[in-house]
């Protein structure tokens, strides 16, 4: 019984730690090909014959620095501040749960980086509780710019439509790193709800908040590794 309670609650434990810093490790440096988000819609979707999966991985060098801007402006502005949580976001969202009004989404970039590469998207504590590891994790590991590298072709952003050169492809014609502001702002806009808003065809909420965030980019300021991009 010692042995099998000491397996479970010191061996385990150890050994998922030891496994999830090795693979952070190796994803600092190798494309992320597939997410457990991809599996998921495939499954969800393999009765529809007109899904199909779109993505193409590219180095953050060949995505529009625009497209960074304005995910930064539309997601996390503290993006180059912060180790990964905007704590003051997250206050803000415990409060306007309390009083029972809708909450405003406080995951930063990082942390939707750490879901969509190593986590189902199911609301679960369990769930937010690996997200905030893995966060730390390639907070530490990655540093900022592998993470907006990888977040930008990973995210979905349409119906089996993921990371940046898929979308710019599918919904404008164009490779990634020739996307203007408003394309750019137009693929941000969609980003909380990618299923059910629209880059190609916005509705005029999407149209407006695209117009929104190209409006704030000017306004705010971002990492020189951004800056020098152009």
């Amino acid at each position: 019984m010692k042995r099998f309670l000491k397996f479970l609650f010191i061996k385990l434990p150890l050994a998922l730690i030891l496994l999830s810093v090795v693979l952070v490790f190796i994803l600092k440096w190798v494309p992320v090909w597939v997410t457990p988000l991809m599996v998921s819609r495939s499954i969800e979707y393999r009765q529809d014959s007109g899904f199909h999966t779109q993505k193409r991985w590219v180095r953050l060098e060949d995505i529009s620095p625009e497209l960074m801007k304005a995910v930064i402006t539309s997601e996390d502005n503290l993006f180059a501040e912060h180790k990964g949580f905007d704590r003051k976001a997250i206050k803000q969202a415990l409060k306007e749960k309390r009083e029972g009004k809708r909450t405003r989404g406080a995951s930063t970039i990082s942390q939707q980086t750490a879901k969509n590469v190593f986590t189902f998207h199911k609301r679960t504590l369990w769930r937010k509780g690996v997200e905030a590891w893995f966060t730390f994790l390639i907070e530490t590991i990655w540093g900022k710019e592998r993470i907006m590298e990888v977040y930008l072709n990973v995210a979905e952003m349409g119906k089996g439509v993921y990371g940046a050169q898929a979308a710019a492809q599918a919904f404008f014609g164009k490779d990634a790193a020739a996307l203007t502001r408003r394309e750019a702002s137009l693929l941000a806009a969609i980003l909380p709800a990618p299923l059910t808003r629209s880059a190609a065809k916005p509705s005029n909420y999407v149209s407006s908040r695209a117009t929104s965030i190209a409006r704030m980019i000017p306004n705010l300021k971002y990492p020189d590794w951004i800056e020098s991009k152009y």
